[in-house]
């Protein structure tokens, strides 16, 4: 079972944006080699001590890993002991290498499926398992490497114009900045919540016609690697609008489809406050069914989707509308359910789910 990190839990970008940390330069990777002598203060020490005062700028531990991966010269041997005492005189080289925070920011090849491009902003289409951001766990091969392949230019722009995010293993439509101009705009309107973001949401149980879930979510006191709803000030402020497409039963259990839309941007919200309702989401590895009850419906796609289970939560974000920072012009993008997610309503029963209209106005809200 995939678990999120205690990183990704503190990345919720569309409402705590400082959660990235904006020291931390695109551009500033220097891998350039290092050549010291030893000096009267190095003399006589060994040699990871010696390293760790020529240079102070990297800590002992990273010295120490880089001499077991032969990246440090000791008078023009390679030298993987860190024991080795060095003298004045001593000439060592040192080849710096990328650690795994800087390898989160360097750009790799990542499929794009871009919706929507202009000047300013690009929609994806994220698919299921592709992380969005670095973190612990997760230092390459995420979205935001991707996009510096793609757009080297977005490297001047902070945590590469990425201004919200996705759970790795939900799917849907983001969009992402290209300049300064509409990083701040996008932003601001995230932080207006004139963003309209809407999911479709596969649960279990007979979700009522209905709703808006108003409930603050933070980390859970009995297991930090989950969210959880908080009662009082210890939860950040989160509301998610429902409304539901209809239920049916599969294997005598009743199952429901919503359309949620967020207000705020917490992390987990909807799959938090979907199972706080007491209606989890199908797949759900965090929050939903033990694993025994989830792997019987885990397993009803298996047949379907080349012999592997659905083992993701189903949520798909399938509507982004918003300003254009430069136009001022409102627009809305729609993509279709992936693939696995219609493999699995199909081995239930729903053969066909077409998408609600885009100007559909959701009762929940009109009820406000």
């Amino acid at each position: 079972m995939s678990v999120p990190s205690v990183n990704e839990l503190d990345n919720d970008l569309s409402n705590d944006y400082s959660a990235w940390d904006d020291d931390l330069a695109l551009n500033t990777l220097n891998l350039e080699p290092i050549q010291l002598t030893v000096d009267e203060t190095a003399s006589g020490k060994r040699l990871d001590a010696a390293l760790g005062l020529l240079l102070p700028d990297f800590s002992r531990s990273r010295m120490q890993k880089w001499l077991k991966d032969g990246a440090v010269m000791y008078n023009g041997v390679v030298e993987t002991s860190p024991r080795r005492i060095v003298y004045v005189h001593d000439v060592l080289n040192v080849q710096p290498q990328a650690s795994d925070e800087m390898k989160a920011y360097t750009a790799q090849e990542v499929p794009l499926d871009i919706v929507y491009e202009d000047d300013d902003i690009l929609v994806l289409n994220k698919p299921a398992g592709l992380v969005v951001h670095p973190g612990s766990g997760n230092w390459e091969g995420t979205l935001l490497n991707g996009l510096l392949f793609a757009y080297p230019e977005i490297s001047q722009v902070p945590r590469a114009g990425i201004v919200h995010r996705l759970d790795k293993d939900t799917s849907g439509l983001m969009v992402v900045a290209k300049t300064m101009m509409a990083q701040t705009d996008l932003v601001r309107q995230l932080q207006a919540r004139t963003v309209k973001r809407r999911y479709i949401a596969v649960v279990q149980g007979e979700l009522d016609a209905f709703g808006t879930i108003d409930a603050g979510i933070g980390r859970s006191p009995q297991d930090r690697l989950k969210m959880a709803v908080l009662v009082g000030q210890s939860g950040k402020p989160a509301r998610t609008h429902y409304q539901s497409m209809g239920y049916w039963k599969f294997q005598q259990k009743p199952y429901s489809i919503a359309v949620c839309q967020l207000e705020s941007g917490r992390t987990h919200q909807i799959r938090v406050h979907m199972q706080h309702k007491g209606f989890p989401l199908v797949g759900d590895p965090v929050y939903g069914e033990k694993r025994g009850a989830r792997r019987s419906i885990g397993s009803i796609a298996k047949t379907i989707v080349g012999e592997q289970e659905f083992d993701r939560q189903a949520l798909h974000a399938y509507q982004l509308g918003l300003i254009h920072p430069r136009t001022g012009e409102y627009m809305s993008w729609q993509c279709e359910l992936p693939e696995d997610m219609v493999a699995l309503l199909a081995h239930m029963g729903v053969n066909e789910l077409p998408l609600p209209d885009a100007d559909m106005e959701m009762e929940a809200l009109l009820a406000q």
